[in-house]
C-alpha cells in the first residue's frame, strides 16, 4: 500500500496511534508524475512538501545563463521541496522535476500547520527531518570546500548508490559542481584503476 512507506518513514522518529495516522493520511494528496514533468517551477509559490513513494526527482537552480545546478535528488522514502520558499510561502527559487516516472504524496503547508496543532508530535518529526537535511547540506558544503572532485564523486557513489543508477551523469556532475566532461574523465580514470587492480 502506498501509505506504508510514509508511515514507516515517520515511525523512524515518532509513534502515531491509528487515529493520528488516519488524521495525517487524510491530508495527503497522491500525485503521479511523468518523467521530465515539473512539480514546481522557479517563481511559483511553493505550497507543498513532497514525499517520494517511487521514482526519482531532482531539485535544481537555473542561473541567468541557463546553467543548471542540481541542489538535491530525491528517491523513494525521501522528502523534497524548496524548503525556504515552502516555510515562508514565497516564490520558489528551485525547480523540482521528475527524472523518472514517479509517485509522490503531497502535503500542503496549511494542512501541515494545522497538523502541528492537532498532532504536536508531527512538529518533532519535521524538526528532525529538517535537522537531518541541514546536516547533509553542511557536510556537502564542507566536502565541496575540502575534497577533490574525484573524492566527492567517490563519496556520492558510496552514499547514494541508488541515485547514481537513476539519474543522468550530467545531473550528477551538476550536483558535484563539475562539468559533465570532467565527470566523464573521472569515471574513465576510475575504470582504468579497476582494470589495473
Amino acid at each position: 500500500m502506498m501509505h506504508d512507506l510514509i508511515l514507516k518513514n515517520i515511525a523512524k522518529h515518532i509513534v502515531l496511534d491509528e487515529a493520528e495516522k488516519a488524521c495525517f493520511l487524510a491530508c495527503l494528496k497522491l500525485k503521479e508524475v511523468e518523467k521530465n514533468e515539473f512539480i514546481l517551477r522557479e517563481g511559483q509559490i511553493c505550497r507543498d512538501i513532497n514525499f517520494v513513494v517511487s521514482g526519482t526527482l531532482r531539485a535544481f537552480y537555473l542561473d541567468k545563463t541557463g546553467k543548471e545546478s542540481t541542489v538535491m535528488f530525491a528517491i523513494a522514502d525521501w522528502w523534497v521541496t524548496d524548503m525556504f520558499c515552502f516555510v515562508n510561502e514565497q516564490a520558489a527559487m528551485l525547480n523540482i522535476e521528475a527524472t523518472a516516472d514517479s509517485c509522490i504524496l503531497q502535503l500542503q503547508k496549511e494542512d501541515l500547520d494545522r497538523l502541528y496543532i492537532q498532532l504536536p508530535k508531527l512538529e518533532r518529526f519535521f524538526r528532525i527531518i529538517m535537522q537531518n537535511a541541514y546536516i547533509r547540506e553542511q557536510l556537502r558544503v564542507i566536502q565541496g570546500l575540502s575534497l577533490s572532485a574525484e573524492e566527492r564523486y567517490h563519496n556520492f557513489l558510496i552514499k547514494y548508490p541508488k541515485v547514481a543508477q537513476q539519474v543522468k551523469q550530467k545531473q550528477i556532475a551538476s550536483y558535484l559542481g563539475i562539468t559533465p566532461e570532467f565527470l566523464s574523465t573521472i569515471r574513465g580514470n576510475k575504470a582504468k584503476k579497476k582494470k589495473i587492480s
